[in-house]
């Protein structure tokens, strides 16, 4: 089963109908992975979805949490100490932001071949993991 990790951007974009391309192939995106149970997030995925949907999208709180409920039927990936520990590892042999050094960790403890993003390089493989942007 080649599973792919779900990065943050591209849940907001399904959530964004001021795109209405991106928000489809989000969508599609999404739905796929769900059906075919190879979508992986994160809870910190659920926590920068949460912020923007809030503060940015301006969705109300009822949306919101029905999105949340619907997004744990991936495989949620808990952070831990042992993954921030990785992901500090990660930022220093790549050179990249924390942050995205922390979705790396997840996919790499998830065992996710490609992470879904539009945020890092496309092409790029981190930890062996390779980035795939579904909007290109």
């Amino acid at each position: 089963m080649n599973r792919c990790f779900i990065d943050t951007n591209i849940i907001v974009y399904a959530n964004d109908a001021r795109d209405q391309e991106k928000q489809s192939i989000a969508m599609e995106t999404i739905a796929a992975h769900m059906k075919s149970g190879t979508g992986v997030i994160s809870t910190q995925v659920l926590q920068e979805y949460a912020h923007v949907a809030l503060n940015k999208l301006h969705q109300r709180q009822d949306v919101i949490l029905r999105q949340l409920v619907l997004l744990e039927e991936l495989n949620v990936i808990h952070q831990s100490p042992a993954l921030i520990r990785r992901a500090v590892e990660i930022k220093a042999a790549y050179q990249i932001g924390f942050w995205d050094a922390c979705i790396i960790a997840a996919a790499e403890h998830a065992k996710c071949h490609c992470i879904l993003s539009e945020d890092m390089n496309a092409g790029q493989f981190y930890s062996g993991i390779v980035m795939r942007n579904p909007f290109e």
